[in-house]
């Protein structure tokens, strides 16, 4: 183990964790894929367990021995630079309290393409200009606990590795497949349509619309393939989406609300959807 105590943030080698926005770590290693920082022990594994790479890890020096003991002892963690320093002291120096501990610097490996996340699919989640990244944490949570099998996003959504919202799914990020449905060759809503479609999904689009059909409806459950849509906070879908779309479903409400947020929604209907 390449075991370091610091006493400071200055060494350039911290600029990752003290001084970098989230933004500076993605174009990180331009032309390649940049970096993001995962948090606790169990998020951190998930990361490795699909595939990605560590860069170094910052810690509390009592959990080499303790909770980062299993993930230090991986053999894609030898020689990785290890940083510490006691508890009291990495709160003083970051300025906020380690989730668990533990923070890792992690390569982003290159994004897979469409065809190769859609393959094999029947259920899978479209983000529409979902621009929270807590509530993008939040959707993959659900996604993966409740038999989504990919998820797609719009260029206008919050990066799913963005800190906060890999600490929101839990590192489930890492474990439902996901790529972005927007590039040089297909756009949206129009051209990512038609490649649903050239695929085999219907297109559902979660909307608040009456002219809608029930979410338990039985035409919606004996399709093969299900692309279920959700839109931006507030503004919900565009209208061209939803004009796209098989099927515009509504989610039954009482006591007079009108409307659920883009993540409490998604729940509802991965679990209706995903049975």
């Amino acid at each position: 183990m390449n075991h370091i105590s610091i006493t400071t943030l200055e060494a350039p080698e911290l600029d990752i964790y003290a001084r970098l926005s989230e933004g500076q770590l993605f174009h990180y290693n331009e032309p390649k894929e940049g970096l993001f920082i995962a948090e606790s022990p169990k998020v951190i594994g998930r990361a490795l367990d699909a595939g990605y790479e560590p860069v170094s890890f910052l810690m509390e020096e009592r959990h080499i021995e303790t909770e980062g003991r299993e993930i230090l002892e991986r053999p894609v963690c030898a020689g990785v630079p290890v940083f510490t320093a006691p508890f009291d002291v990495l709160t003083r120096l970051t300025g906020f309290k380690l989730t668990r501990g533990m923070l890792c610097a992690v390569k982003r490996k290159k994004m897979p393409g469409i065809e190769e996340i859609c393959a094999g699919a029947r259920r899978i989640a479209i983000l529409e200009n979902v621009e929270n990244p807590t509530n993008v944490g939040a959707i993959f949570r659900s996604a993966a606990a409740l038999n989504m099998d990919a998820v797609l996003l719009t260029s206008a959504c919050s990066d799913p590795l963005y800190r906060r919202a890999i600490r929101v799914s839990m590192g489930t990020v890492f474990q439902v497949p996901w790529t972005y449905i927007e590039n040089k060759n297909v756009s949206w809503p129009q051209g990512g349509m038609d490649l649903l479609h050239e695929y085999g999904f219907k297109t559902v689009a979660m909307a608040l619309r009456n002219d809608s059909v029930r979410i338990d409806d039985k035409k919606l459950h004996a399709e093969e393939k299900l692309a279920i849509i959700l839109g931006t906070e507030g503004d919900g879908l565009a209208a061209e989406t939803m004009a796209d779309c098989d099927y515009t479903v509504k989610i039954p409400m009482s006591h007079g609300v009108d409307s659920l947020n883009v993540a409490a929604a998604s729940a509802v209907a991965f679990w209706e959807f995903g049975k």
